[in-house]
């Protein structure tokens, strides 16, 4: 169907007077615009981009219309900036906040609210790229971080994983947002409240994103320590802005105190290969310090003699890093 121009065919029944024609065609063209991604703007146009932005925005569409335009929205290319300015200027950020808002405080869930999170989710995503702070400001000033927050404890892990997508983008810039302790202030300074220990600075949620200040880091754990996987890698990336090479210590003495490394072991005996990476990468980090070494070392080690011994090759120099690390890598050979 997609070879055969039938999203072009269907695109006229859009603006369609009858509402079930109007919703069965937006169905169809989510369902055909899954998988296409970069193609997708050749088929659709940004002219239907403002017909489907409209359909969410109508207060005479149905929910049904609703959840399907969002679900063709989530399907855009995040990397096509037009597309953003095109939803921006349409006031769908605001009004995707209300509806995620309202939607997390019931606890009903249907298969139609599940979708809705998750396309909700998925276009926020592009309103949180890290290469546009002020993009950032706005969606944040819009309340984006709360939401999120929500959608880390009470969705499903697809929602989950691009809420955790969106907290590490913010997240990426917090450290160049941050006001140093040692500046002079002109003006009154900031409470101690605001010191933030990670980014040995002064942060807020509005100003600086900052994972810390928003309460995200539990959540983002509490993930981890669950039974389903399919968020893990997007959390742990997550976490990971807080060990960027200026501030790592700080990081790592943090998810010590919130007993994230624990959690960040563990994804090491279930984790998908790419979640077990980020993982060895956060440990490397961990155990430069020799309290943490001391603490969680013997925890790890089991995990990691197994996986230098039975685990993917492509995990094998992490490993043996963190075993030297443990000075449990005499001979290689004994594990390799």
């Amino acid at each position: 169907m997609k070879e055969n121009g039938a999203i072009q065919l269907l695109l006229p029944f859009f603006t369609e007077r009858d509402t079930q024609i109007r919703t069965g065609a937006l169905r169809l063209v989510y369902t055909l615009t899954k998988d296409l991604q970069e193609e997708l703007m050749e088929q659709i146009g940004y002219e239907h981009v403002h017909v489907v932005a409209n359909v969410v925005s109508s207060l005479t569409s149905s929910e049904c219309e609703k959840v399907a335009a969002l679900g063709i929205l989530s399907n855009l290319p995040v990397s096509d900036g037009k597309v953003t300015y095109i939803l921006k200027n349409a006031n769908l950020l605001p009004l995707m906040i209300s509806i995620l808002s309202l939607r997390t405080e019931n606890s009903n869930s249907t298969p139609t609210t599940v979708w809705l999170a998750e396309s909700i989710a998925a276009i926020l995503v592009r309103f949180t790229v890290p290469t546009d702070k002020r993009l950032q400001h706005y969606s944040v000033e819009n309340g984006v971080i709360p939401v999120l927050l929500k959608l880390l404890s009470r969705s499903s892990e697809t929602a989950k994983r691009y809420s955790a997508l969106c907290l590490t983008q913010l997240s990426q810039n917090s450290l160049s947002l941050s006001k140093s302790r040692k500046l002079k202030w002109f003006c009154m300074p900031p409470s101690v409240d605001a010191f933030c220990s990670v980014h040995d600075g002064y942060c807020s949620v509005k100003n600086t994103f900052c994972l810390v200040k928003a309460g995200a880091v539990i959540p983002l754990i509490r993930i981890l320590e669950g039974t389903e996987r399919g968020a893990d890698e997007a959390v742990l990336s997550c976490l990971s802005t807080l060990l960027q090479d200026e501030i790592w210590e700080n990081g790592c003495n943090f998810l010590a105190r919130t007993s994230a490394v624990h959690a960040v072991i563990r994804v090491l005996t279930h984790g998908s290969l790419k979640s077990r990476e980020k993982a060895l990468w956060i440990l490397e980090r961990v155990f430069r310090v020799e309290a943490h070494r001391e603490q969680y070392g013997e925890s790890a080690q089991v995990l990691l003699i197994d996986l230098a011994q039975n685990g993917d090759p492509m995990l094998a120099p992490s490993v043996a890093k963190l075993l030297a690390q443990l000075e449990l890598l005499q001979d290689q050979s004994s594990y390799f």
